[in-house]
């Protein structure tokens, strides 16, 4: 008895040290810390990251002339909006659990350093379980591909002159995009935005005027849940006609046909000499 319930002490001790070990702790600006900083510095500190529910953000900064003002909403961070604040923290040094999936705003009450730059904006995604759920019901699109737009060029006016014309049109071409599939449009806020419009018309007359969908973010995960095109732009005058726009072909869920089975060189011989030797009824 004693040894059997040893046993289930360790296994509980080694099942709870999985589950806390994967949550990470994020000091927010690294060596920097949270201080005044410029356009989208927080930004590039974020988009290289992965934030899961559990894990935690460091704030360290001078609580005499800062704080972190945690808002609600995408309006509240973008206008630098800090009168009804989610949430208030200065002590200098404050850790920040990210409880729930979703967008997390954090800007300071300063908002003339607001404005040039202090706020930050991060993306957080259920973490993995440690068992595996059942399967999913059949309406649930299956896990598809995850396609960062752009690549190293991320979403912005593209950089190479000879080709920026068509440089998203050669990327998507490039690629077969299927149901389930996955766009992750990184880029600076403070600069550019992303927006989803219907039509070919609208995508070739660069029309901002009905869109489908305005995203603001930097940090956008669109999911193509059905087959068809996608059009998405900007809303920044003359960024869409130097190239920056994005027509994604979405073909429906491609259907796995089971291969012929082939046989090995030793599988062929070993049918052979049993076809060769095995006696057959005379008729």
């Amino acid at each position: 008895m004693a040894t059997t319930t040893r046993m289930f002490c360790f296994v509980l001790v080694m099942v709870l040290m999985g589950c806390c070990c994967s949550a990470k702790i994020y000091k927010v600006g690294d060596s920097k810390g949270w201080t005044t900083a410029k356009h989208g510095s927080y930004y590039e500190w974020a988009k290289r990251k992965e934030f899961q529910v559990g894990d935690s953000l460091m704030f360290e900064y001078d609580g005499n002339v800062n704080d972190v003002t945690q808002v609600s909403s995408r309006l509240e961070y973008q206008f630098c909006n800090s009168l009804s604040p989610k949430a208030v923290y200065n002590t200098g040094h404050d850790v920040v659990t990210l409880t729930e999936p979703g967008y997390h705003f954090f800007i300071t009450s300063n908002r003339s350093q607001c404005v040039a730059g202090h706020k930050l904006v991060v993306f957080v995604v259920h973490d993995h379980p440690m068992i595996p759920p059942p399967p999913p019901p059949r309406k649930i699109l299956p896990l598809g591909k995850d396609y960062k737009v752009g690549d190293s060029n991320e979403w912005r006016v593209p950089v190479l002159t000879y080709t920026k014309s068509d440089f998203y049109s050669k990327w998507s071409e490039e690629k077969q995009f299927h149901v389930g599939d996955n766009l992750l449009f990184y880029y600076n806020d403070q600069v550019d935005d992303l927006l989803e419009i219907n039509s070919d018309l609208e995508f070739k007359s660069y029309d901002t005027t009905s869109p489908v969908a305005v995203h603001n973010a930097g940090q956008d995960l669109i999911r193509l849940t059905k087959p068809g095109i996608r059009y998405f732009i900007t809303s920044k005058i003359g960024h869409c006609e130097a190239g920056f726009k994005l027509r994604v072909v979405v073909r429906p869920l491609s259907k796995s046909v089971p291969k012929k089975m082939q046989l090995s060189p030793f599988d062929h011989l070993i049918k052979w000499l049993h076809d060769s030797f095995t006696p057959h009824p005379h008729h």
